[in-house]
């Protein structure tokens, strides 16, 4: 029996896990004192990114003595300098459990090359064994897997007295999630998650060990202009002050200025944390009494709250082949998108067939609350279409 047409829909439909919502409330006349047309290294523009980087440092908790800068190409590019710039010296581990974990794991083994280097897999919905790292290892892991909904449930694995660095992706985690900062010796993000900031700028934060990593090894590969975090074996001090190495937009830092002033004043981040964790709950409750759909994270303690990926567990539906799988998840994403319910909600093009929700701090509860119905009816739908096929 098909779900009845809900009456409620959700006042926001942007649930894209990145670029994500932006914040209640936004507008762009709130980006009226972006310093457009100016150089950002000029007085006003560096000091709207020193702005940034000191409201990121301090909404996040960050360790004193930890730098933190604004680098190119998102989190992605934040991560690739910190591992083309401090990998090789010791053993590195990289844990992949979903698709960018396998990237990195990709990037060590094949562009890097190291020498000394495992890889510690686990299936889409699983984590991989985090006993077996060792601390005099360097390890290379995102804390939160955005495209398989399955996060690090603690640092309680990281040895206190490590050797080894932890290089931390934690673009999908920081602002929703508790972060064990002084464990992590890099902590990578972007904008564009869970702040609702605009895309291409990514940040970087290194602990005193990483910024020793980095005065005293010298890679024996070539390092792209826009990689390079020393000059003359000493770090340059100016990228975590507001000198980014490459032009940032002064209209996205604006916007970031506008995501940081807003999670201040709703609390700072225990809101944050608070809000995320509210539509996880949402869709806890609703999977508890669904027929059809469960969440791909095996464990409860691994469940993301902002990339909160679902599986469809009907067996009428795992009876379609692979192909039928695949077109009846999409037909439920699409149905939804034409009516302007819920926009790009399919699961990654790598993770296994199902559905993503974003439920970062920027996505109102009550939103997230309004569109489950909506995904039992478009999923009564999809199943009847079928059936008539």
């Amino acid at each position: 029996m098909n779900a009845a047409r809900p009456a409620t829909r959700p006042g926001n439909p942007n649930f894209s896990s990145g670029p994500c919502a932006k914040r209640p409330g936004w507008s762009l006349s709130g980006l009226g004192d972006a310093a457009l047309g100016r150089s950002h290294r000029a007085k006003i523009g560096k000091a709207k990114l020193a702005e940034v980087i000191e409201r990121s440092k301090a909404l996040l908790g960050l360790p004193a003595d930890y730098r933190l800068g604004i680098v190119p190409a998102s989190d992605t590019g934040a991560v690739e300098m910190a591992m083309w710039s401090l990998l090789g010296p010791r053993g590195v581990d990289v844990l992949a459990w979903e698709s960018f974990g396998k990237g990195w794991a990709t990037d060590a083994q094949k562009q890097l090359k190291l020498d000394d280097l495992r890889v510690l897999e686990a299936d889409y919905g699983e984590l991989p064994d985090l006993g077996q790292i060792g601390a005099d290892r360097d390890v290379v892991f995102p804390w939160n897997g955005t495209t398989s909904g399955v996060k690090l449930p603690d640092g309680d694995w990281i040895a206190a007295d490590r050797e080894g660095l932890t290089i931390c992706d934690a673009t999908s985690a920081a602002f929703a999630m508790e972060l064990p900062a002084g464990k992590l010796d890099v902590i990578t993000w972007s904008w564009q998650k869970v702040l609702g900031g605009e895309a291409a700028h990514g940040m970087l934060a290194l602990s005193p060990c990483a910024v020793e990593r980095l005065e005293s090894f010298t890679p024996d590969r070539a390092l792209p202009k826009i990689f390079r975090l020393t000059k003359g074996g000493k770090l340059i001090e100016g990228i975590f002050k507001g000198e980014t190495i490459n032009t940032p937009s002064m209209l996205a830092v604006e916007d970031a200025l506008d995501g940081l002033r807003w999670a201040e004043e709703i609390g700072g981040l225990p809101a944050l944390i608070a809000r995320s964790q509210a539509n996880l709950q949402a869709v806890e409750a609703w999977v508890a009494q669904s027929s059809w759909a469960d969440f791909l994270a095996g464990r409860a303690e691994t469940r993301s709250s902002t990339s909160i990926c679902l599986k469809i567990v009907d067996p009428w539906f795992l009876a379609l082949d692979g192909a039928g799988q695949s077109t009846a998840a999409k037909r439920i994403a699409t149905l939804l998108e034409e009516e302007g319910i819920a926009f790009d909600i399919g699961g990654y093009r790598d993770a296994p067939v199902g559905l993503r929700l974003w439920g970062g701090s920027t996505v109102e509860a009550s939103d997230m609350q309004a569109l489950l119905p909506w995904l039992d009816w478009a999923y009564g739908l999809v199943k009847s279409e079928k059936a008539a096929a």
